[in-house]
């Protein structure tokens, strides 16, 4: 069922995001929607030979260090691919011979608008592009049977690492289907 707008004011307008309280109505009841706007972003699943890719790195809203995949916004000359490709040499040193669109969500749309394209990357190799924001993160190598691991028992809480590998099992599938 959809809510129709009555009103948007924005409340909150930073660098990176907006805030707007809408009132809306949906069949005879009122009520507010705070909404979260933020443009698109890329996140990108990393294999290197046999060992994943992550980065670790102190996430403030959540006051601690999260193992994640890496991820980043989209530079407006830039393609959701072409952001992948800039934000994995960015955060880890490395850049895909091949990169392969898994696909795209709204990683929050109970608040917030922000819609990620996820990638694979694969046949790395190393390149020196490094952000200037990106000197506390630190680059882990995991086998696929330690990250499994780590996401089983609870070690990695960051929602986009979780449906990326979700997205990479059922690509997987479908690509032993294909052979």
């Amino acid at each position: 069922m959809e809510e129709k707008t009555l009103s948007s004011k924005i409340i909150f307008s930073g660098e990176r995001i907006q805030v707007r309280v809408d009132e809306v109505q949906a069949k005879d009841k009122k009520s507010k929607r705070e909404i979260v706007e933020h443009k698109p972003v890329v996140a990108v699943i990393a294999i290197d030979g046999q060992n994943f890719v992550l980065v670790r790195q102190f996430r403030k809203a959540v006051e601690q260090e999260v193992l994640e995949i890496v991820a980043g916004g989209i530079e407006e000359d830039e393609s959701p691919s072409q952001a992948a490709q800039r934000e994995l040499a960015e955060e880890t040193g490395f850049m895909a011979g091949k990169i392969t669109k898994l696909g795209a969500f709204f990683t929050t749309p109970g608040f917030c608008s922000e819609y990620m394209y996820l990638y694979l990357a694969e046949q790395l190799f190393p390149h020196k592009l490094k952000a200037e924001d990106t000197d506390d993160i630190t680059v882990v190598h995991l086998k696929a049977g330690e990250f499994m691991s780590l996401i089983s028992n609870g070690q990695i809480k960051d929602g986009k690492t979780l449906a990326a590998v979700a997205l990479y099992q059922a690509y997987l599938k479908n690509e032993n289907k294909k052979s």
